[in-house]
């Protein structure tokens, strides 16, 4: 019941999130421009206040969601779709194949994720294209790695090899009985990783390489605010907190349909 209840408070979370980053950047004020006093506290007039130069930080917050969900999304989509299709091909293709792709996948755990992506970023130049590019490299080897041991432990199951019996190619048999098998679990890692997606992308805002000036991102909301940590803390604790409550949502949401989709743990 207890987890029933964070899986529901984290789905009732996302969906305010969702309306929050389409409507709140121009839902009062415009999250761009200046519309009053620097630095002011919480009123009728600001919720959140405004910043150093006066911007509505209950807008720029918003807009900083909006960037985040589409990131997010954006490279887990690109992760799954490289991940499934490596993970799959380690199992079904010809050895000259699947051999070098499971040891390249294998080879791209050396290198830890953020120190990657800010390489990559480095190499490149900062902005949102390339932090979309830098954490889809980082993203798709751990799913590669899931699907492969998955599809391993699937291919031998009667179904497939019935389908095999009927006559069916392999990809037939991949798209309509093996990669559908892999839904629940998928889903509920995208959820998980979409968490870490967003924290990395704020990661590299906060150090100044991910999202640029003037778009607000929570990150560069958060290092921005630093300086005014102590005459102002309201400036840090918004972003802050919204942050920490997407992290705990999207973790909850995933757990719930990780336990959805094991009935080992529905019992428990």
């Amino acid at each position: 019941m207890r987890r029933d209840f964070l899986f529901k408070l984290g789905v009732a979370y996302l969906l305010l999130l969702v309306l929050f980053a389409a409507f709140g950047p121009t839902f009062r004020h415009d999250y761009l421009k200046t519309v009053g006093a620097p630095l002011s506290g919480s009123s009728a007039q600001f919720w959140m206040g405004t910043d150093e130069i006066g911007r509505d930080v209950f807008a720029r917050i918003a807009y900083g969601a909006r960037l985040s969900l589409v990131i997010g999304v954006t490279v887990q989509l690109i992760s799954l779709t490289i991940g499934v299709c490596v993970g799959v091909s380690g199992v079904y293709a010809p050895r000259w194949v699947a051999m070098p792709l499971l040891r390249f996948t294998d080879g791209m755990f050396a290198f830890p994720d953020i120190l990657l992506a800010i390489l990559i970023i480095g190499v490149w130049k900062a902005g949102i294209v390339p932090v979309i590019v830098a954490l889809s490299v980082t993203g798709w080897p751990g799913i590669a790695r899931l699907t492969f041991t998955q599809v391993a432990s699937i291919k031998d199951r009667e179904f497939v090899i019935a389908s095999k019996a009927l006559g069916a190619s392999t990809l037939y048999t991949v798209t309509r009985h093996v990669v559908p098998q892999l839904y629940g679990i998928l889903m509920a890692v995208t959820m998980i990783s979409l968490a870490g997606t967003i924290l990395a992308e704020s990661t590299l805002s906060f150090l100044g390489i991910g999202v640029q000036a003037p778009d607000p991102s929570w990150g560069s909301m958060i290092n921005n605010a630093r300086a005014q940590m102590n005459s102002v803390p309201s400036l840090l604790f918004w972003p802050c907190l919204v942050l920490s409550l997407t992290i705990f949502a999207l973790n909850f949401v995933g757990d719930g349909i990780r336990a959805a989709m094991d009935p080992k743990s529905a019992g428990r």
